[in-house]
């Protein structure tokens, strides 16, 4: 089949022959009282089967990202379900771990996270519209929170929260720029108190960070218990416990929480769980898909959002650390587009290339940093001559690769990552001496200065004002030992997503920090860095509709 005659993803996931999920799972090793159906190819995973494989060996744990992405992206995530399927192709057990679709970018600039061409995961159609409800579920609990306060403020204020200190903010999963910053409250007292705030996509929320990291329904209840939403006139911080709102937000959350199995187009069994954005939030999948899957495949291969310096890392310094995790190898996604584009010469051929790699080898440098071994993934798109995808191998091994593959699973399905994953079981045969960026007790400053320095490339960081007053607060208040989430364009190395390819004599500006207690971290907002993305004037949403028979289409 020619590329011009290739059907669209849509059109490929449609006409797909799925195996019913109750056989998938039986397959994959769980028991039928573990599987909760949601139709014929959905299902959550109930949590008891951690404690039924506690004695069995982990599988090996591979992290995918990539080098710093286009607006576009670089198939990402096909190349994460291109070697899942590769993998099988091989003979090996794997185990697909994803983050659900957020139906922001769905219906804005990226459209959906479900892959492409013949490596998907499916149902794509559910999986980039609404799926399970899992983030609906998120918005509700996230905004019941909200409600609460507002209501606790009208009828007597018995805690003496300070209006002006309240951090809480609404969510919604949509990107709607006009909801940033917003006044409640108005139309009379009845209405609540008036005061500015603003709204979040849902994938930014707290909420929505904690139920990635929780890892059963009590840890789920504590860590909603212990979110900060403000403080009272005497200083003293308000969590969703003191409101009384955790035990129902909770129970909103209670299906949330356990991972949703689906399957790819070749088969293999695949957990999409939860879909904190890594740009505004820490951009993984919930540890408990990982912790599951860990213990039905011998390899599960896991997503990290955007480049190495953003999912990567706070899955390496975040996750790793609250779950205990240890990753085998990573794989790390380059495209002759790509490059190019940090070459400042978008199809600029052999000589951009050239230029742009300088990406590649810092990215590369951030993941040895790390003290793990890299396989490189080309990941090649229509267009691309043979000359340019290797290119880009070559340069990769000059750079320090372990390996340095093809990927055309687009088009092939596993079988055009057969060699990604020969490639990648080979890097995981010996154990890496995997290490943090900074020690977890270092000072909330020397934290932020260790990601920015050994991870970003930069000379330093510049604290502003509010940043500074929060360090110190945060410190005084004893949450000076919690890791650092950092917020920062996805589209550069820097805070500034001008400054392409490997920046260098740059400082990392940080306006201000959140304290996410109940997650566990603190987020640092570095530049102009929005956690309620915007619409561009012709959004993904304009092209799908439904055709005369019904269906969707689009969708990509």
């Amino acid at each position: 089949m020619t590329k011009t005659e290739m059907p669209s993803s849509l059109e490929i996931a449609q006409a797909a022959q799925l195996r019913p999920i109750v056989q998938l799972a039986k397959e994959a090793g769980l028991l039928a009282e573990e599987v909760e159906q949601y139709g014929r190819h959905k299902a959550k995973v109930d949590l008891s089967v951690l404690e039924r494989l506690a004695d069995t060996p982990d599988g090996k744990l591979i992290c995918v990202t990539a080098i710093t992405p286009t607006k576009a992206g670089e198939g990402k995530t096909t190349t994460s379900v291109s070697l899942t399927q590769g993998l099988g192709a091989i003979g090996k057990r794997p185990v697909l771990c994803l983050r659900e679709a957020s139906v922001g970018p769905v219906f804005g600039i990226k459209g959906g996270a479900a892959g492409g061409g013949y490596t998907q995961v499916v149902p794509m159609e559910d999986l980039n519209l609404h799926f399970t409800g899992d983030l609906h579920a998120i918005g509700a609990a996230n905004n019941l929170l909200a409600a609460l306060l507002e209501s606790h403020l009208l009828h007597g204020n018995a805690l003496g929260i300070d209006p002006l200190s309240i951090s809480w903010r609404r969510c919604v999963d949509m990107n709607d720029r006009a909801l940033r910053q917003i006044v409640v409250g108005l139309g009379g007292r009845t209405n609540g108190y008036v005061r500015e705030t603003g709204f979040d996509i849902t994938a930014a929320s707290e909420v929505m960070a904690i139920v990635a990291v929780a890892r059963d329904l009590f840890d789920l209840r504590r860590r909603l218990g212990a979110i900060t939403v403000g403080h009272s006139f005497n200083a003293a911080p308000i969590t969703a416990e003191a409101l009384n709102a955790a035990g129902a937000m909770t129970v909103l959350l209670k299906d949330a929480l356990k991972p949703n199995l689906v399957q790819t187009l070749e088969g293999q069994p695949a957990l999409v769980h939860c879909g904190p954005f890594a740009n505004i939030a820490h951009g993984n999948n919930s540890l408990v898909a990982d912790l599951v899957a860990l213990k039905l495949g011998d390899y599960v291969v896991t997503e990290s959002g955007f480049g190495s310096d953003m999912g990567m890392e706070k899955f390496l310094n975040i996750v790793c650390r609250a779950g205990g995790l240890s990753p085998s190898a990573v794989v790390l996604v380059a495209t002759v587009r790509a490059l190019e584009h940090h070459g400042d010469e978008p199809g600029g051929g052999l000589a951009a290339i050239e230029r742009g790699s300088a990406n590649l080898r810092r990215h590369l440098e951030i993941v040895h940093g790390f003290g793990l071994k890299a396989v490189v993934a080309v990941n090649r798109f229509p267009g691309d001559t043979d000359e340019e995808v290797e290119l880009v191998r070559r340069l990769a091994l000059d750079y320090g690769a372990h390996a340095a593959e093809l990927n055309e699973g687009f088009e092939r399905g596993g079988a055009g990552a057969a060699a990604l994953a020969e490639a990648v079981v080979d890097a995981t045969r010996e154990a890496p001496s995997f290490d943090h960026t900074y020690p977890i007790d270092a000072p909330i400053e020397k934290k932020i200065r260790a990601i920015a320095t050994r991870v970003y490339g930069a000379d330093d960081i510049f604290l502003l004002k509010t940043a500074r007053e929060k360090i110190e607060a945060f410190t005084a208040a004893g949450l000076d030992r919690l890791p650092i989430c950092m917020a920062k364009t996805h589209l550069s190395l820097s805070h500034d997503a001008s400054l392409a390819n490997a920046p260098e004599g740059f400082t990392v500006s940080v306006r201000d920090i959140r304290a996410y207690t109940g997650a566990g971290w603190l987020v640092a907002l570095c530049g102009d860095m929005q956690t309620m993305p915007g619409l561009a004037e012709r959004p993904a949403a304009f092209t799908v509709d439904i055709d005369e028979d019904g269906r969707t289409v689009g969708l990509f």
